[in-house]
């Protein structure tokens, strides 16, 4: 019987011993996992603001002496389309204005914004129709689109170039997309103006 008994008592502790390695291995494991999850849904950037104040690109000068005695001034930018931000997946607010410079150049202008950090978000035009709640978060990757840009601040005023090959017509709406996870912050219809 002394023999049994010291057979079981060995047996439990050489158990013990191959549970430790497997233990540290599964807790590696799931530090592991969990830091990759961590850095990849960025949970802290909901909590950070980055406020960018652009002015609106300035008219080229004329060069001194070729303004004609009596000719009109050059004129200023032009705003071609704009609308309101509505929220998606987070509050969004703000105004958006496609607006065209006196050298002939484009540009997306977001006025007023503010809306939640997040990781990888975007500024796009889409063709997709922008659509209020839940059933508007995912449609902007379904059509046409084309990025300008990363985000450059979750507030403030912004301007994103538009390249000079997007013909503008084939577009209706802006959304502050979330390419990480595939989702519209916020989202607005473009009007003529």
């Amino acid at each position: 019987m002394t023999g049994t008994t010291t057979d079981a008592v060995s047996g439990t502790g050489a158990g013990r011993r191959r549970r430790r390695p497997l233990l540290a291995g599964v807790l590696i494991a799931a530090t592991l996992v969990l830091g990759a999850g961590l850095y990849w849904a960025q949970p802290w950037k909901l909590w950070q603001n980055s406020t960018v104040n652009e002015a609106l690109p300035a008219a080229a000068a004329p060069a001194p002496g070729s303004a004609r005695p009596g000719a009109a001034p050059a004129p200023g930018p032009r705003t071609i389309s704009q609308g309101s931000l509505i929220s998606h997946e987070h509050s969004t607010t703000g105004t958006v204005k496609l607006i065209r410079l006196p050298d002939g150049s484009r540009t997306l202008r977001l006025e007023n914004l503010d809306t939640s950090s997040g990781p990888d978000l975007r500024v796009w035009l889409t063709d997709a129709p922008v659509k209020e709640g839940a059933d508007g978060w995912f449609v902007f990757d379904d059509g046409k689109y084309v990025s300008l840009g990363k985000l450059k601040g979750n507030k403030g005023d912004q301007n994103y170039e538009i390249p000079a090959d997007v013909n503008l017509t084939e577009y209706s709406s802006v959304t502050i997309w979330c390419d990480r996870f595939n989702v519209s912050f916020g989202a607005a219809a473009l009007k003529a103006v």
